[in-house]
């Protein structure tokens, strides 16, 4: 079968190992079943990979991809949820994996995957939009409406417009009832921010009109000072990443005095997927998808993302 996989890690040219071509068919072990992948959906952790992080080498080569939505071996239209785990809460298992670390992953024409880890797909989604869940909108879905403990009506920062989990929040947090502002770099991101849902838009590090009730936190280093600054007093920070370098220590003064809180948050659960699923299907939000790639055009895929020129999702599809 066709595939997209990590044949060699370089944290300085992380695309060197990035191989498309036959691949040996998947083994299912007892418990687990095939899913005929339809589409499926690139995340920074795939080009991690690529450059050696979270990753043994004696794993290599692997399949590449957290994310997919396909069709089971019953005919069956389904999402897969990523994370191999036990347990009420997978995310919390101390050896749980995501495919493309011990097992290989989605981009190939089919994966092997535990069948407790299928959730149905509703009809009214796309194979292309179902795919973008399991990872950066089931992440942003926890955070949003499991860790920042909010009420509807608070405002939540968004730090870094334009990644998955970015433009989820955005556009789970407005579904939700709360007000949505953002913060980019760039003005044409930082638009896009805007119309899909952020009620005030501002360039990294500005001063806010006022503080906020939370701030969703993925970039890290670069804008860490600021999500601190950016609190009410009681406020919290839900940090599910750090796309520009390890979250510096917290700033403990500030943290005390103001009771602030930060929270560290995973991928959800197999369950909370579905509520996701169901979610998105009920309120009719979807996906930012920034372009759609046969698999075969991976390679251009992987490229957009290392140069950071995308907004929102890259999928790739078997055709």
């Amino acid at each position: 079968m066709f595939a997209v996989t990590a044949t060699q890690t370089d944290p300085d040219n992380p695309l060197a190992g990035l191989t498309l071509g036959e691949r040996p068919e998947p083994k299912v072990p007892d418990g687990w079943t095939t899913v005929s992948v339809r589409a499926a959906a690139l995340n920074h952790h795939d080009l991690w990979t690529l450059k050696g992080v979270g990753i043994r080498q004696d794993r290599l080569p692997i399949v590449l991809g957290c994310d997919a939505a396909g069709v089971d071996e019953d005919g069956n239209e389904v999402i897969v949820h990523s994370v191999i785990g036990t347990g009420a809460d997978e995310t919390l298992d101390p050896k749980r994996s995501l495919l493309s670390e011990t097992y290989d992953g989605t981009f190939a024409e089919r994966v092997a995957v535990p069948r407790r880890n299928l959730v149905p797909k509703p009809s009214t989604l796309s194979f292309e939009h179902a795919a973008c869940l399991p990872t950066a909108w089931l992440t942003a879905y926890r955070m949003l409406f499991d860790k920042a403990g909010l009420q509807p009506g608070s405002t939540v920062l968004v730090q870094g417009a334009g990644g998955g989990v970015a433009t989820a929040l955005i556009a789970l947090g407005r579904a939700g009832g709360y007000r949505i502002w953002a913060t980019s770099r760039s003005e044409k991101k930082r638009e896009r921010a805007r119309e899909l849902g952020a009620e005030q838009v501002f360039e990294p590090g500005a001063r806010l009109p006022e503080r906020v009730d939370a701030v969703m936190e993925t970039v890290g280093q670069a804008t860490w000072e600021h999500s601190l600054k950016s609190l009410k007093p009681g406020g919290r920070i839900v940090v599910s990443g750090a796309t520009s370098g390890a979250v510096p220590p917290a700033d403990l003064n500030r943290v005390f005095f103001l009771q602030l809180s930060v929270v560290g948050s995973t991928m959800g659960t197999r369950e909370q997927l579905r509520r996701l699923a169901i979610f998105l299907e009920q309120t009719g939000v979807r996906p930012v998808v920034d372009r759609v790639l046969p698999l075969a055009e991976a390679r251009d895929g992987f490229a957009a993302m290392a140069a950071g020129e995308l907004f929102g999702k890259i999928v790739f599809t078997r055709e």
